[in-house]
């Protein structure tokens, strides 16, 4: 599964659902979720579409533009080594609360996130896929041997003194928008162990998602009776194609999102909803007993 650059999603002209929809097509189902970046956005994480968002949507740098070109690496790294310790104080919200007590409740059989920020399991969710990795870890391409991201910032804000004093503005993902002079001399350090290529662990745009995490993931859908996608506009589709997976299954799709998104037309119920409230509610009351009579 190769992740590619997204093509936004047009509005489907579909009237959307309610919460009571919702609760009633997942009641007494057990549910698979696919997260995106909309669930992390009340945690202070701006995401790269959402609706509301200003601006034209940020092009991500590429695996192939990373590995091949010094420059980029620098840029990457410039930006990253700013927007890191914001990413890092970041704290789950209510939609991240509401997930794990589901999962908690024995109604999820595990959530497959798109996004890199860790919060579901800061939430306390158990069974969670990374699809797209963590920014908590980074690799060497060469001898593939990890680093903990706290440790490698140390030792990029040790090479970079003048970065720790900018003003920023900060981006999706852990990025940063910083002074082209600051990238111009940036220093980026190397593996400790064989002095190769360093990483950030998350697959970027030209990159394959890792066979054995595609795997784990589909196992999370197929062990479940319908699908519920919260936060993502599934314009990217190494997403989207779990939502393919589960219709071509006969599985019941459920979309809460801001804003249309590329599988309106494939859901059971699409509900157009703040997830800081829709969640938690979908939470209390499948948690209850349903109501007599």
């Amino acid at each position: 599964m190769r992740l590619r650059q997204p093509d936004l999603p047009e509005p489907s002209g579909e009237p959307a659902g309610t919460l009571d929809e919702l609760v009633d097509l997942l009641r007494g189902r057990r549910v698979a979720v696919l997260s995106g970046a909309g669930i992390s956005t009340d945690s202070g994480i701006p995401d790269y579409r959402g609706e509301g968002r200003a601006g034209p949507v940020r092009t991500p740098i590429t695996y192939q533009q990373f590995v091949s070109d010094a420059a980029m690496r620098r840029r990457y790294w410039a930006r990253s080594t700013v927007g890191w310790p914001a990413m890092r104080e970041r704290r789950p919200n209510a939609g991240h609360r509401a997930l794990a007590r589901l999962e908690r409740a024995g109604m999820l059989s595990g959530v497959v996130t798109q996004n890199v920020d860790g919060l579901h399991q800061a939430a306390g969710s158990r069974a969670v896929v990374e699809l797209h990795g963590s920014l908590a870890q980074a690799v060497c391409l060469r001898c593939g041997r990890p680093e903990r991201r706290d440790s490698l910032q140390q030792r990029l804000e040790a090479l970079n003194p003048a970065l720790l004093s900018a003003e920023v503005r900060v981006l999706p993902d852990g990025d940063a928008d910083i002074p082209e002079r600051l990238v111009d001399g940036f220093r980026v350090p190397d593996c400790l162990y064989c002095g190769g290529m360093v990483k950030a662990d998350v697959v970027f745009f030209g990159e394959n998602v890792p066979a054995e995490r595609v795997a784990r993931a589909r196992a999370l859908v197929e062990a479940a009776d319908a699908l519920l996608v919260v936060g993502s506009s599934l314009a990217v589709r190494s997403g989207y194609r779990f939502v393919v997976a589960a219709k071509r299954a006969g599985k019941l799709v459920a979309i809460v999102n801001r804003g249309p998104t590329r599988g309106d037309a494939d859901a059971d119920v699409r509900l157009d909803a703040a997830l800081g409230s829709a969640l938690p509610e979908l939470a209390r009351r499948l948690s209850d007993p349903p109501a007599a009579g």
